[in-house]
């Protein structure tokens, strides 16, 4: 959900829907500003069925961001997530590897 962009919006013109998932795969990907050394992380989940994105952060590839990701989720009630395992899933203890 964009929350910037729907706090500017007019009441009027917001509708928010949301729906319950069960299941969510939660993945990251990289790109670089300028250089290689400037990594940022697009981290992203989707619904394990229909293949919508539920909710998206940008930032580094850290366990601050992935909480942040995290609390976006939670009002869907997501009880499976699919990940690769990497640390900041298995850190946290709720996530399932696929």
């Amino acid at each position: 959900m964009n929350h910037s962009l729907i706090e500017r919006l007019p009441s009027r013109q917001v509708e928010v829907v949301l729906e319950c998932v069960d299941e969510a795969e939660v993945d990251e990907m990289w790109s670089f500003v300028q250089a290689k050394a400037n990594p940022r992380w697009l981290w992203h989940a989707m619904d394990h069925h229909t293949g919508k994105v539920l909710a998206y952060v940008f930032g580094r590839r850290k366990d601050s961001v992935f909480l942040r990701l995290q609390e976006l989720l939670e009002p869907f009630g997501i009880t499976k997530y699919y990940t690769d395992g990497w640390g900041a899933y298995e850190r946290q203890k709720v996530f399932q590897r696929c």
